[in-house]
């Protein structure tokens, strides 16, 4: 098998985990639609495989791919970004324990250590981790397993310092784990900053045509990542392996998709910051923005979520997202199409009356790949 490790990234997104099928020659992997695997006698494996939940070569053509981008030592696929956070949290937490997240996570990962981790006994103690004194002074010594970061963070993409997260973690023998979804491997890789793990929506950009659910872990350390596939298979949050085939498929086009999300999201941003409706805009790449100079450091890009305020408040915002036409009005991102939403009271309901609910005249874009004059035109149109 090819070694790619020292191949560019639009390489190794399109041949790692992938080379051509030795039977027939195909270029791409089969979708082996199949749950179980004849044996040569009993326990006589054929390329270790007896039943998909624990191993299906799609999957694994997936998972391969995965830890290359992201420079791990293990990746593994999950039914869904949630499923790859619910089973990492079982396998490295007990109750009793302790973890610190961001004050602006995402609202299914806040519901999860909110509503299912901590009822069953997880602790969690939301902090700005861009105050790193803040960090420490949250850490609490021999029961803080983990330090759990997005980067930058939905809805309100606030980038924080990995590497520095990664030294405060370290120092109190927690791991830092970093959701990874909205930048994308392409722009940012945070085992390479210093962090444990990486986790993945795979349903976001990785996938990036809206057609598939999934997720996944990346680790840097391969006796974690072994603790994390027992833990994958005995609780068997699984992606079929149609779903592995389609994330795989996406991941092929990540480096130029990514590259166009990019430069419409700039266009975008430059309408937004002129225009008189808008109360603030929240994008990375503006050097105004808090978190400008950490970005730039760890980022190749600034990726192509936008967020801004509209004047009016609530009515407002919530009229805005239905007068687009290019924009589609609805939930998720980081596919070809570009989506509007309003956070308050779609994807970050769940953050209501929580410490990390978010401003209610708070509008998210997740700009797509459509012609940048007709993005600028349908949402002048609306805010007009």
């Amino acid at each position: 098998m090819t070694d790619w490790s020292s191949a560019g990234f639009e390489t190794r997104a399109i041949h790692a985990g992938q080379e051509p099928d030795p039977r027939t020659g195909a270029v791409v992997p089969p979708v082996y639609q199949v749950s179980t695997y004849a044996q040569d006698g009993v326990g006589g494996l054929r390329e270790g495989y007896e039943y998909s939940r624990s191993g299906n070569p799609t999957r694994h053509a997936l998972e391969e791919c995965l830890a290359s981008l992201e420079h791990g030592a293990r990746g593994l696929a999950f039914a869904s970004g949630l499923a790859a956070e619910d089973t990492l949290l079982r396998a490295v937490t007990k109750p009793g324990d302790h973890a610190i997240i961001g004050n602006d996570a995402y609202g299914g990962t806040y519901r999860l250590f909110a509503r299912v981790a901590a009822p069953w006994g997880l602790e969690h103690t939301p902090v700005d981790l861009t105050d790193l004194d803040a960090v420490r002074a949250a850490v609490r010594p021999g029961v803080t397993r983990i330090v759990w970061a997005e980067t930058p963070t939905n809805p309100l993409l606030t980038v924080v310092d990995i590497a520095a997260l990664a030294e405060i973690a370290h120092e109190s023998g927690a791991i830092l784990v970093v959701d990874n979804t909205f930048a994308s491997p392409y722009l940012q890789q945070p085992l390479l900053l210093g962090a444990d793990v990486v986790v993945h929506s795979t349903t976001k950009y990785l996938g990036g045509h809206s057609d598939v659910i999934g997720g996944g872990l990346v680790v840097s350390d391969g006796e974690l990542g072994e603790q994390l596939a027992y833990h994958q298979n005995a609780m068997g949050s699984v992606p079929g392996p149609w779903d592995s085939w389609l994330v795989l498929r996406g991941i092929k086009t990540l480096g130029v998709r990514m590259d166009r999300h990019c430069a419409n999201a700039r266009d975008i941003v430059d309408v937004l910051t002129r225009h008189s409706r808008v109360v603030e805009v929240l994008y990375p790449g503006l050097p105004g923005h808090r978190g400008y100079d950490v970005a730039q450091r760890q980022m190749r890009n600034f990726g192509g979520m936008v967020s801004f305020r509209v004047a009016g408040g609530v009515d407002a915002a919530v009229d805005l997202c239905g007068r687009t036409r290019v924009f589609t009005l609805g939930e998720s991102l980081g596919g070809v199409e570009s989506l509007i939403e309003h956070p308050g009271r779609m994807t970050h309901a769940s953050a209501a009356g929580s410490p990390l609910e978010v401003p209610d005249d708070l509008v998210r874009l997740s700009v797509g790949i459509e012609s940048s004059a007709d993005l600028v035109a349908d949402l002048e149109e609306a805010l007009e």
